[in-house]
Order: structure tokens, then C-alpha cells, then sequence
């Protein structure tokens, strides 16, 4: 049997079949939005939470790494700034600096305010640069190499 539209939908027989079956299918689309939007957001949440664990330990260790070249720094001063020694040999620096490669321990040394020199024997000597004037004298007593004279 075949339905004839009915120009009142809600009064006919033909027509409150059309218009449960239409609720039924907008029901199911409706509830399929709903999932799918609940899901979205539940995706969503996870994906957020998990970068925002990423970040955190991305930070903390960009901190340890900030922390170990500012202690490296003040270490590096701490052995510069001693009364009895202005000049200290780059090996000495090395082994109580441990764990930087040469170079890393020279710009550690430079970004502590230290000047490197070479004596004669061609060995390799810091001193803080606040503490030239300090040495000069003792420095000028030794023959301090060639390519010093600065200091």
C-alpha cells in the first residue's frame, strides 16, 4: 500500500507513519553526531594531556641541562678565584670539571669570564680575566710564551 501525501502529517495514517519513521532515522543520525562529537573531545583531551606530559619533561630537562652549565660555571670560578693560584693548567680544569668534552669546557670556561694562555711548553692555562692585572706581575716574572703579550 502506498502512502498519497497527506497535507495534514500528524492527523493521517500515512502521514504519522512518515513522520515516526523520519524521527527514527533523525534519532539515530542525531545519536551518531553525539558519539562522534563525545569522541572527538575525548581524543581531543587525551591528545592534549599527553603533549602537555611531552612539554613538561621536555622543560625539566632543558632545566637540568641550564643547571648543570651554571654549575659547571660557578665551579669553574670557584677554582679561578683561588688566593694562592691566578693561573690554573686546563688538564687540572679537566679532571676536577669532569663529564665535558674539551671543547664544551673551553666555552664554560669563557662564559665564566676566563682568558686561556699557552707557556712555552705549550701547555694550556686559564685565568680569569678579572684577575690579569693580578697576575701581571707574576706572569711577566715567568716567560709566559709567545703570542701572550696582552696579558
Amino acid at each position: 500500500m502506498m502512502c498519497l501525501p497527506d497535507p495534514d502529517v500528524f492527523t493521517g495514517f500515512c502521514g504519522l507513519n512518515h513522520v515516526r519513521g523520519h524521527r527514527k532515522l533523525m534519532d539515530v543520525a542525531v545519536t551518531a553526531a553525539l558519539l562522534s562529537l563525545i569522541g572527538s573531545l575525548v581524543g581531543a583531551l587525551v591528545a592534549f594531556s599527553l603533549q602537555r606530559s611531552r612539554v613538561a619533561a621536555d622543560i625539566a630537562i632543558a632545566i637540568e641541562a641550564v643547571k648543570t652549565d651554571h654549575m659547571a660555571e660557578k665551579a669553574a670560578i670557584h677554582y679561578l678565584n683561588h688566593k694562592g693560584y691566578t693561573d690554573r693548567s686546563f688538564k687540572l680544569l679537566s679532571q676536577r670539571l669532569g663529564g665535558f668534552e674539551d671543547n664544551e669546557l673551553r666555552k664554560i670556561l669563557v662564559r665564566s669570564g676566563a682568558v686561556r694562555y699557552t707557556r712555552e711548553d705549550g701547555s694550556e692555562w686559564w685565568r680569569l680575566l678579572s684577575r690579569v692585572s693580578e697576575a701581571g706581575e707574576k706572569a711577566r716574572a715567568r716567560d709566559l710564551g709567545t703570542g701572550n703579550d696582552d696579558l
